[in-house]
């Protein structure tokens, strides 16, 4: 039975691999807990509330049971429609509260220094391919906000250079068009040139190759971005592709772009997902206010 479930995830649903994996774990979850094998008969509002409160007191956050309750209502639902359940039981189970948490985002003083020092480390290396792909790497990922998943499957036709965009394929297999500033497009040409010459033979088009010649994996671009970053002044925290993404939201709302490009850029699916940035946004504006104001210093006092 929860292999036609999964089945239907992958292919009438189409959700990615790693979603796919998720509702699986979360619907073998349930059932362990229930010391049961899925069933319908498992399908009740007071079972699912038990497992969500024997989760969160086993220290498992209000996030990761929410998820888990997404897959549970996915799976009933698939339940009703086989003629198995009479009524989703998961929409009588309370959410638990989460905190809502603010995307974390590098300033651009921390990405200029990057950009500044991987252009050095690139002419002093000329024939050094792989300083030469990383920072390309990292260019799309900022340029564009792509996703890690779009930027390893990005093939060399991808990019239109008569239109400076990019096409990709996103979620639920969306194509959306992203522009690329004039620089960047002449930058993305030059190491195009680059990559027919390291790696003459690359049959299915890859923009980016791995140092094998392997096309590009998730792993790889979550590495690219850690060790490009490492050592770099004012990056600190975390170091990975979506916060890159996230920096450039941030960065493009504070320069005075409206939601919707930034979601139509991003390929959100809603305008709600975008709105989180509207924060960090408004908290740059608070703090730049703040420091700016004439009576914000001495107490309120400017000493006239």
């Amino acid at each position: 039975m929860k292999e036609n479930f999964i089945r239907y995830l992958q292919v009438e649903r189409r959700y990615s691999p790693r979603t796919v994996r998720l509702y699986d774990e979360a619907v073998s979850d349930f059932y362990a807990f229930l010391e049961e094998e899925p069933s319908p008969e498992g399908m009740t509002a007071p079972h699912v509330r038990s497992f969500i409160a024997q989760g969160l007191d086993t220290g498992l956050s209000a996030r990761t049971m929410n998820l888990k309750l997404s897959a549970l209502s996915t799976w009933a639902g698939w339940l009703l429609r086989q003629g198995l359940l009479e009524s989703n039981p998961v929409s009588k189970v309370p959410r638990p509260k989460q905190d809502k948490k603010l995307p974390v985002f590098y300033t651009e003083k921390a990405i200029d220094n990057y950009f500044d020092e991987s252009r050095r480390r690139v002419e002093e290396n000329p024939d050094d391919f792989a300083l030469l792909r990383n920072r390309m790497m990292m260019v799309i990922l900022y340029a564009t906000g792509m996703r890690r998943a779009e930027l390893c499957a990005l093939k060399v036709t991808d990019f239109d250079p008569s239109r400076r965009l990019f096409r990709v394929v996103g979620k639920g297999d969306k194509l959306r068009e992203i522009p690329v500033p004039a620089l960047i497009c002449q930058e993305i040409s030059l190491y195009l040139e680059k990559l027919g010459e390291a790696y003459p033979e690359n049959p299915e088009g890859k923009f980016f190759l791995t140092d094998s010649g392997a096309p590009l994996y998730l792993a790889f671009a979550d590495n690219v971005v850690r060790r490009e970053l490492a050592g770099v002044e004012g990056f600190t925290g975390k170091k990975s592709p979506h916060v890159l993404r996230h920096s450039l939201a941030t960065h493009l709302l504070n320069r005075g772009a409206d939601l919707n490009s930034i979601k139509e850029i991003l390929g959100h699916s809603s305008l709600a997902a975008t709105q989180v940035y509207t924060h960090n946004s408004f908290e740059q504006l608070k703090k730049t206010y703040l420091t700016a104001h004439p009576r914000a210093k001495n107490g309120g006092k400017n000493g006239n």
